[in-house]
């Protein structure tokens, strides 16, 4: 089943292994956010460049990272990002990081999706980290709706007291993502799509998925 959705945070010339694995995996794979640098950087960077393309030769979808700071970074400043993942990155899809999960933001959100879409984005991740107002997923395909510890994890969703809002019930599993850090080696996501990772804060997306680091 290709449900994981990978974000590792590494320089390709700093890890290229790990890298390696990730494209073995790719069968495995909903897709990978690339982030050269908090976004696509200043300049583009030949060795993201080239993973990019290994991976869509293998199949495998590139998402863009765009930070949106839950609304506050401008409108402008987030298309900037997305245009350079197209342009620099052949990224095939977008990413947008600390999305609000708050009704009133939708409209700005809204006009993120439109803009994404119209550079090229076939694929629309929005990551709130909890569950948003239901209105976000006309605009994606696909939301995150957890990001944390497992820890926090086992106690938010996987214990029957803890049951996600009934609204989602009404779509397809694969429209929801976990992404979990500080996972052990048995854990496991009960989203459609999703990552468990062993790497900690400050920077788990340093870390591969356990059987993805096995596979190395």
């Amino acid at each position: 089943m290709n449900n994981l959705l990978v974000p590792f945070y590494e320089h390709p010339a700093e890890r290229p292994a790990a890298w390696d694995a990730v494209i073995r995996a790719a069968p495995r794979l909903y897709g990978v956010v690339l982030n050269p640098d908090s976004g696509p950087g200043a300049a583009p960077d030949p060795a993201f460049a080239a993973v990019s393309t290994r991976l869509r030769a293998a199949g495998v979808r590139v998402l863009g990272y765009a930070d949106t700071d839950y609304a506050r970074r401008p409108h402008a400043a987030v298309v900037r990002d997305l245009l350079r993942h197209r342009d620099w990155y052949g990224a095939d899809g977008a990413f947008l990081d600390q999305v609000t999960a708050e009704p009133d933001a939708l409209p700005h959100y809204r006009r993120l999706a439109v803009a994404a879409r119209a550079a090229g984005a076939a694929t629309l991740v929005l990551n709130h980290g909890v569950h948003p107002d239901p209105g976000y997923l006309e605009l994606a395909d696909v939301l995150v709706t957890f990001e944390g510890t497992w820890d926090t994890y086992t106690c938010t969703y996987r214990s029957a007291a803890q049951d996600p809002p009934p609204w989602t019930a009404a779509y397809a599993h694969d429209r929801f993502c976990h992404l979990v850090y500080a996972a052990p080696p048995t854990a496991e996501f009960t989203a459609g799509i999703g990552c468990a990772v062993p790497g900690e804060a400050p920077h788990p997306w340093g870390t591969l998925p356990h059987a993805l680091e096995a596979a190395r």
